[in-house]
């Protein structure tokens, strides 16, 4: 009997140091992926950043030419609104007058 249990017990640390092992490697390997995901969670941040300074830079001579542009856009829409109004004018000129003519 006494030999059956010193024999279980003797198994019973052999599992545990066998499971203890694995459990270190699998925290190992953890750890490692941690390390790399915020590694590369850094350089991903690191890039935003220079894609947003380059973005604010290139957006500065933009809103300085916006205001450029405006004046030609409503040069553009004057000439587009006199020919719709000419237009206008005809389409309700013309029922008069071919009424006139019947």
């Amino acid at each position: 009997m006494k030999f059956t249990r010193t024999l279980l017990a003797s198994a019973l640390v052999a599992l545990l140091a066998a499971c203890s092992n694995g459990a270190q490697d699998a925290a190992q390997d953890a750890q490692k992926s941690a390390d790399q995901a915020q590694q590369a969670a850094s350089q991903a941040a690191d890039q935003a950043q220079k894609a947003a300074a380059s973005a604010t830079t290139a957006a500065a001579p933009a809103s300085t030419a916006a205001p450029a542009a405006a004046p030609a856009s409503t040069a553009a829409a004057a000439p587009a609104a006199a020919s719709t109004a000419a237009a206008n004018a005809m389409k309700s000129a013309a029922p008069a007058s071919s009424s006139k003519g019947n």
